[in-house]
């Protein structure tokens, strides 16, 4: 159940673009991390240029206004997995919008069954209130 939270420049892309975006994130979180159909949490975020200050840990990297900022909640993944995600969201961002790998920049946190609730007050992997997948 990833929960990505998507951060940019305002007025660095339309409104269709920023869809697509989305719709490309989401689907390597379908592919990289096996997500099930239908499990698509995300949160896109509009900042003004002033309100991202981003450096570059002294790697040498330019940064620009197309900067994206991918933080992904999740649970269970391995460390190639993670590696995996990170490699493929730079290879289809940068082949689908031109983003550059110094533009991108992506966290995974970890977090716990205990740790979601989809609605109705209820904690539904602990409790199996989850539909089955078929």
């Amino acid at each position: 159940m990833p929960l990505v939270k998507i951060d940019i420049t305002k007025g660095t892309r339309t409104p269709e673009q920023i869809k697509s975006l989305a719709d490309t994130i989401q689907q390597v979180m379908l592919d990289k991390f096996g997500a099930p159909y239908r499990d698509r949490y995300q949160i896109i975020t509009q900042h003004e240029p002033y309100e991202i200050i981003c450096e570059d840990t002294d790697l040498g990297f330019t940064r620009s206004q197309d900067l994206v900022f991918i933080q992904i909640f999740q649970q269970g993944r391995s460390v190639e997995q993670k590696q995996s995600i990170y490699q493929t969201l730079y290879e289809r961002l940068n082949a689908e919008f031109g983003l550059s790998g110094h533009d991108l920049i992506v966290s995974c946190a970890e977090n716990t069954k205990a740790d979601w609730s989809f609605g109705m007050g209820e904690a539904q992997f602990l409790t199996g209130g989850l539909p089955r997948p078929n």
